[in-house]
């Protein structure tokens, strides 16, 4: 048999064949997948450095995820919700749809706003296979009984941090500046820390990543790096191994990073692709000088 067209049926029928076999795949791949979920918050997102509770040790295991940490700060003091699938004191009884509100608008289950330090300006952008996948890993963590306090904030808190997220699309994984920009921002959301704070308590977009927040701790007080490509201020004369070094713990100098650093998280475990993608974002940066003060330990490191 042929078609109207001379070309024979069979290899119609061939082609229509590996389209749809291609387009099936197409789809399981872009399906959210917990596997993925577990890279974005165990690694990238880091999520236990704020989620699990701290003891002389650092993160306590068998707390992995159920919160209470407390972090005191100028805005107030905040504790970590338990994020297990408790269903007592933890997300249990939450629908995907509420943690995806909770990750991207700052909204918990009963309507309440949600408050810092959960960078909510950045996770608004997260893509939806990528929240999604993270709501399905959640879903397989061991449930955890721990009713955290609630945070106590001295400034008030917005109605809202922006309209209802409807949709947002995948990265383009192809353009390694653009990637390493989403994965900088809201998944790994480096972008807040190395970002100096402006007016109303928000950071100055104007100087993204320029360094030198402070951040106070049993450690002592350490700020932030510029993180641009100032040759100066900044990392501008880091090799590509160096600012890999930084990101697993360890500056040029030899001195371990201090936390909040997520580096333990990191740690031999970030993708070799999403390295090279977060690299050329920050090459790409528009340098600014800025001297970032050293930091003033309490103990010798």
């Amino acid at each position: 048999m042929h078609s109207g067209r001379g070309i024979p049926m069979r290899k119609v029928f061939c082609l229509l064949s590996f389209l749809c076999v291609a387009f099936a795949l197409g789809q399981a791949q872009a399906q959210p997948t917990a596997e993925h979920g577990k890279y974005l918050v165990e690694v990238l997102g880091s999520c236990g450095n704020c989620h699990t509770p701290k003891g002389s040790k650092g993160d306590i295991p068998e707390k992995h995820m159920a919160g209470g940490f407390k972090l005191d700060e100028a805005f107030g003091v905040a504790v970590s919700p338990n994020i297990t699938p408790d269903k007592e004191t933890g997300i249990g009884n939450w629908t995907d749809q509420e943690i995806i509100r909770a990750i991207r608008e700052g909204k918990a289950k009963d309507g309440s706003t949600l408050g810092p330090p959960m960078r909510f300006w950045l996770y608004r952008r997260m893509s939806d296979n990528d929240v999604k996948a993270i709501v399905a890993y959640l879903r397989t963590l061991k449930p955890i009984k721990n009713q955290a306090a609630r945070s106590e904030y001295k400034i008030p808190l917005p109605a809202s941090y922006g309209p209802p997220v409807a949709s947002v699309p995948e990265p383009p994984q192809n353009d390694p500046v653009k990637y390493g920009e989403y994965l900088a921002g809201p998944i790994a959301h480096c972008a807040d820390c190395h970002t100096p704070m402006g007016s109303e308590g928000r950071r100055d977009q104007t100087r993204l990543f320029a360094g030198g927040s402070p951040f106070h701790g049993p450690y002592g007080t350490i700020y932030a790096t510029n993180l641009t490509p100032d040759k100066e201020t900044g990392i501008g004369k880091w090799t590509d191994g160096q600012i890999i070094a930084a990101i697993y713990g360890v500056r040029p100098d030899g001195r371990q990073l201090q936390p909040p650093m997520p580096w333990p998280y990191y740690k031999g475990k970030i993708s070799n692709g999403d390295l090279k993608a977060i690299l050329a974002y920050l090459r790409s940066l528009k340098p600014i000088q800025n001297k970032v003060p050293a930091p003033l330990l309490t103990k010798k490191h």
